[in-house]
């Protein structure tokens, strides 16, 4: 299936950023520091993170150990429709830039380490905001899992023995899915760059976006 499904909702005067990849990559680093700097730019920014910090996120993000496969599933997709309906597509109408740390492809691959299939993914997180950019951070699994040692898991997933090999193999699997059903992917090498470059290239990207956004309303 290419191209957004029948039920997607409208699009919204708002930009929706996703950021996501391995555990150790540098993502909510990297997300942090391009909410900063847009939002140094003068630009409205929504800063947010899934799971989320609601109830529902919060179990689902501490409750890795308890819960798995579909269980786990059904409960981030549960949050992310939550968090869309009552957090994030009411600032993306008031025309804010929306920089998210983990959205769908984080799903894919992390339901895809408990064996779920990444159609059974789509369909609970059927009818979700299409971002109008999900941005994908890689790097060498070697120095993403010496970074992960070092800082330590945050999850069962993120201190299994070979998570950063299989983590950088299923982000590969995640981004050919998001583009098969035509969201905008961009993807980003990070194994030797700091973080400022890393969110220089990403701010880079977003004011293409936006860019493109108003000269698509003329």
């Amino acid at each position: 299936m290419t191209g957004p499904t029948p039920s997607e909702p409208d699009r919204l005067s708002g930009t929706l950023i996703t950021l996501d990849g391995p555990g150790g990559v540098g993502k909510s680093t990297t997300a942090r520091l391009v909410a900063e700097t847009l939002g140094a730019s003068g630009l409205v920014v929504h800063a947010t993170t899934q799971p989320s910090r609601a109830p529902l996120g919060e179990l689902a993000r501490h409750g890795t150990e308890s819960y798995r496969g579909m269980a786990l599933a059904c409960l981030c997709a549960a949050d992310r429709h939550y968090q869309l309906a009552t957090e994030i597509l009411p600032v993306l109408g008031d025309g804010a830039i929306v920089v998210c740390d983990r959205y769908v492809a984080s799903s894919l691959v992390l339901q895809g380490l408990d064996g779920l299939p990444a159609e059974l993914v789509w369909q609970l997180n059927h009818g979700v905001y299409r971002p109008d950019l999900s941005v994908i951070l890689t790097g060498d699994a070697r120095v993403i899992d010496a970074r992960l040692r070092t800082r330590g898991g945050h999850s069962r997933f993120e201190r299994a023995e070979d998570n950063s090999s299989r983590e950088t193999m299923l982000y590969g699997h995640a981004v050919t899915e998001l583009h098969r059903r035509g969201w905008p992917v961009a993807t980003l090498e990070t194994t030797t760059d700091p973080p400022d470059t890393v969110t220089a290239a990403v701010v880079s990207l977003i004011h293409h976006v936006l860019t493109e956004k108003s000269a698509a309303c003329l």
